[in-house]
């Protein structure tokens, strides 16, 4: 096999209790991180110096606890609820990042832009999460859980996006 290619003769099998255990155990892992994020934004608003990026981390609690409501739906819907993995991986690349905020103490400019490096970190995560997610939900059959994460995945994008254009702008505007 040629590196990135799938040849014909190849099987590559998922029965549906496999994938399904797959998605949640992911879907998991995703709503940790979710639930994470959640229990830091208020202390981030604290710490936010600039009005603009206060706005944004409004905005963004608004979405994430639309996304947990989303994600808990889809847990009824599988019958399952979530499992409390080991997901130090991902929690601990997010702690690194909101860790990271406190070294800058009373420089208020770079204290917002590492809040910005750490939401657009944790939303870009999230992102190729839910894409994933979406595609395991095709396989599922299941059109009502497409559509969930498909909305998650929206939402997680916005906010990506709105990081991405504060942070250009603090950076262009610093002197």
């Amino acid at each position: 096999m040629k590196s990135g290619h799938t040849t014909h003769d190849e099987n590559i099998s998922f029965d549906g209790e496999k994938l399904k255990t797959f998605f949640i155990s992911h879907l998991d892992k995703i709503y940790s991180a979710k639930v994470h994020l959640i229990t830091h934004l208020p202390e981030l608003l604290k710490q936010a110096h600039f009005s603009d990026l206060k706005e944004a981390i409004i905005q963004t609690v608004d979405h994430v606890e639309n996304e947990i409501s989303r994600m808990e739906i889809i847990y009824a819907i599988f019958d399952s609820s979530y499992f409390d993995h080991n997901t130090n991986g991902l929690t601990g690349l997010v702690e690194d990042a909101f860790s990271a905020i406190q070294e800058h103490g009373s420089d208020k400019e770079l204290m917002d832009l590492s809040i910005l490096f750490y939401l657009q970190n944790i939303e870009s995560v999230e992102m190729a999460s839910f894409q994933i997610l979406q595609i395991a939900a095709v396989k599922l059959e299941n059109k009502q859980v497409v559509n969930l994460l498909k909305e998650n995945f929206q939402e997680a994008k916005s906010d990506r996006t709105l990081f991405l254009l504060l942070a250009s702008k603090y950076i262009t505007a610093m002197s």
